[in-house]
């Protein structure tokens, strides 16, 4: 399920952070538990995710950096991305997912391709303050989501947890700093009043839910955690097979 709320004042950020934290909740709530995964939904759910983040997370922040016009929020953005790339994070992202015996299958990306793809595309468009608060709820999200994903790669037998160990901190500093970028840079380029601040949000909002294989497949192999629902791809042999 997606909102598009009608935009609240941009000089009160305190209803946009209530709408992230909500959506959040919601998310976090419908987590699988793992001890009811098998070991290939658990692969899953960690290869996706690998599948997403290695290669677009610097993508979809550089795309917010290039979007803004704020001389405050800029700052904001390139030290997000400096420790990225300082740190090689889509290498420590790789060894979490190889440790984890999770490296993304063809079948993984193309479970995400549809989802990805609209994010990007969104992004793309350069519009400061929904791709602000877009990365804003991403970083939020995260925080809240490595320990979850850190007990997967346990169960999984891996001992690597680097990644999620330092996403698990400095997440919580970033989401900080871009709701203060968002504020800064709503107050020099505010958006159209009839955009929908949340049209990002809901995007990624989907493509994490189908990383998180929320739900059970309407395809053909009945899996909970299966990420076979919507438009997304039964990775399954019968749905793969003869396709690509």
């Amino acid at each position: 399920m997606t909102t598009s709320p009608v935009a609240p004042e941009l000089h009160n950020l305190a209803p946009i952070k209530r709408q992230i934290d909500s959506e959040i909740d919601s998310l976090v709530a419908a987590l699988p538990d793992p001890k009811d995964l098998t070991p290939e939904q658990r692969r899953g759910i960690i290869a996706r995710y690998s599948a997403v983040l290695e290669g677009n997370f610097i993508y979809w922040m550089t795309a917010a950096y290039l979007s803004v016009r704020s001389e405050e929020a800029r700052p904001i953005l390139i030290d997000n991305l400096r420790k990225e790339i300082a740190d090689c994070h889509p290498e420590m992202l790789r060894r979490f997912a190889v440790a984890a015996h999770a490296y993304p299958a063809e079948a993984d990306a193309m479970a995400v391709r549809d989802g990805l793809t609209k994010v990007r595309t969104f992004l793309g468009r350069l519009q400061g303050v929904q791709n602000v608060l877009t990365m804003g709820f991403f970083e939020s999200y995260i925080q809240r989501f490595m320990s979850y994903l850190a007990d997967l790669a346990v169960a999984q037998g891996s001992t690597d947890l680097e990644y999620t160990d330092v996403h698990g901190v400095c997440d919580i500093a970033h989401s900080e700093g871009l709701l203060k970028a968002l504020s800064a840079e709503a107050a020099i380029n505010p958006p159209d009043p009839a955009a929908d601040l949340f049209e990002g949000v809901n995007k990624l909002r989907a493509l994490i839910q189908t990383i998180n294989g929320n739900g059970r497949c309407e395809r053909s192999c009945g899996l909970s955690g299966c990420p076979g629902t919507r438009d997304a791809i039964c990775p399954s042999r019968e749905h793969v097979k003869g396709r690509y």
